[in-house]
């Protein structure tokens, strides 16, 4: 008997007792397992994400809603970033203060382009504070996949505390599926079997978060 006999016969065995006309939807399953393992205080929240984020090696910016512009522009600075992707919708005052060419993706920005870019600014749909983790959905402000995935300096904007929800399936709830979603848990980085860290192999090799709060 080979393996897939012995698994698939296993299943015919424990699914025996199952009536045939009955569906997985006819069944009600408890889901009452606990979707956060921190409190919704809004202040709490974002410093746990602060924190995570740290861990993953990103480097954070905190400030106030009227400070944003100035923070985007001394961060790129900073950086020293000359040229700058600009995914459609971005609002403009972010890079109001910034004295730097702006690349619009309108017409398409080639890859070339955007390898060429020294950084990009967008916002993002979701920030969870459990993981550390930055959710694009492709949204306003957010643009193609490839502009925040091919340039090697993201920063990207957070606002707090709509855009903040303490777990995973927080963030699942008001995502949708039918939208391109990449998660973000600090800059790109694998390793090599000896452990030997390599940042920067299937996305921005730098990470900056500005936390923008009331």
């Amino acid at each position: 008997m080979s393996s897939r006999d012995m698994v698939l016969g296993r299943i015919r065995r424990a699914l025996s007792d199952v009536p045939r006309q009955e569906g997985p939807e006819d069944v009600p399953v408890a889901r009452n397992y606990r979707a956060a393992h921190t409190a919704h205080d809004p202040g709490e929240l974002l410093d746990l994400l602060q924190d995570h984020l740290t861990e993953y090696r990103a480097t954070v910016h905190r400030c106030h809603r009227a400070a944003v512009p100035g923070t985007v522009a001394a961060v790129l600075a900073r950086r020293g970033a000359r040229t700058v992707v600009v995914p459609q919708g971005l609002p403009e005052e972010w890079l109001s203060q910034a004295v730097i060419e702006q690349l619009t993706d309108t017409p398409p920005l080639s890859p070339r382009a955007c390898d060429a870019a020294d950084s990009v600014v967008t916002g993002c749909a979701l920030a969870i504070a459990e993981t550390g983790t930055i959710v694009l959905d492709g949204g306003p402000g957010q643009g193609r996949r490839a502009l925040s995935l091919i340039p090697d300096h993201h920063l990207c904007v957070v606002r707090a505390p709509q855009q903040v929800v303490a777990s995973v399936p927080a963030a699942v709830a008001r995502l949708s599926p039918n939208r391109p979603l990449t998660w973000i848990s600090g800059p790109s980085a694998t390793s090599d079997i000896e452990l030997e860290r390599v940042e920067g192999v299937h996305g921005p090799r730098i990470l900056d978060v500005v936390l923008v709060h009331p």
